[in-house]
């Protein structure tokens, strides 16, 4: 009993959360550190406001922030390292423009930023080390382009990223490392594809990748270090499935994998380190459910998640760490609340729950 108790405390504790944009909730599961399969967490799901779109974790695994799509704010939750339940913040939810979608937080944990789909602007907030709780800052929220959506933050927190749908382009701005206030960098806004819903930075902060719903499409750009400004790779945008609406890259910044919403399954691309440029790899794309938003990557690189809108799942994948290619989890599809939106997935160190890399 003594050696099956330290085996069990030894292993890997990793949760996923899934908002709910039809329930109006967030579900949340153990991983199964072995196989990827979902278990889902006691209490859960969790109430959130109206049209949860999607999870994000602060870096140091102590907090949970959900833009609710339809009720125009930010739920927040302490996260429990232990059980992975969630539990409300006090004062949450917090007031945010109209109709926010997607979210970020920046690397050190001190602010959150919201794309407001429809006041085309930016919320942005500190975060009370302590509660959880979110104030406005100073100047928000920051104009943007025409309809954002997603909002990324790269791995330094010196620069945040907005992919706007209506004007089909990236603004990009300079993070105020003491306030968090959004200055435009020079250049911005940068050409996307077709309505690029979503955006995310890879690990080492090189590269940023753009999901272009309605071109097909997914952008791929080099970061100037110093000033931010976006350079289309060599060859792209690249060609994914159809109506791509997300973006996931895994913590190695080795692949990323683009869930397509139409055409029901996931792209999955091999990272070129120095150049940026995407290989499809062997297989790909892979199937999934009905309608697929997002997509996430576990901490440890194993695993991939992918939610299905319409099927009311999710898809598990075991990634396999050399080719990229991806295989399905026993046992999956994983059912969920109704309309699945996006994933966000932590692990247990030190008593929190923390986050991939950015």
């Amino acid at each position: 009993m003594a050696q099956s108790a330290v085996r069990s405390d030894a292993a890997p504790v990793e949760f996923a959360y899934v908002a709910n944009f039809g329930s109006n909730n967030i579900s949340a599961y153990a991983i199964d550190a072995t196989s990827g399969a979902l278990k889902q967490v006691k209490g859960s799901p969790f109430a959130a406001g109206s049209g949860p779109t999607g999870p994000v974790i602060d870096p140091k695994g102590r907090f949970a922030y959900v833009p609710n799509h339809g009720s125009g704010n930010v739920s927040a939750y302490a996260i429990d390292a232990t059980s992975g339940a969630l539990k409300p913040v006090t004062g949450s939810p917090f007031a945010a423009g109209s109709e926010p979608y997607f979210g970020a937080v920046d690397p050190k944990g001190k602010f959150v930023y919201v794309a407001d789909n429809g006041s085309n602007n930016v919320s942005a907030y500190s975060i009370d080390a302590t509660t959880g709780a979110l104030s406005p800052l100073a100047g928000s929220p920051f104009a943007t382009g025409t309809y954002p959506d997603g909002v990324a933050v790269d791995p330094k927190g010196k620069f945040a990223y907005v992919a706007n749908d209506g004007s089909n382009n990236l603004w990009a701005y300079n993070i105020d490392s003491s306030s968090g206030a959004l200055k435009p960098v020079k250049g911005s806004p940068f050409a996307a594809g077709t309505q690029p819903y979503f955006v995310t930075v890879g690990p080492l902060g090189k590269f940023a990748y753009a999901a272009n719903y309605g071109s097909n499409t997914i952008s791929a750009y080099t970061i100037n270090a110093s000033s931010g400004a976006l350079k289309p790779v060599t060859g792209s945008p690249f060609a994914t499935g159809t109506q791509p609406y997300g973006v996931a890259v895994d913590p190695t910044g080795k692949f990323v994998y683009v869930p397509n919403n139409y055409s029901n399954d996931v792209s999955g691309y091999a990272i070129n380190a120095t150049t940026g440029v995407l290989k499809a790899v062997k297989g790909s794309p892979f199937a999934a459910g009905a309608n697929t938003d997002g997509a996430a990557v576990d901490p440890l690189g194993k695993f991939l998640y992918a939610a299905n809108d319409s099927s009311n799942n999710v898809s598990a994948y075991a990634i396999n760490s050399t080719s990229g290619a991806l295989q399905q989890a026993k046992g999956s599809p994983f059912a969920v609340g109704a309309g699945p939106y996006l994933i966000a997935t932590c692990r247990r160190v030190a008593g929190a729950c923390v986050p991939p890399p950015l």
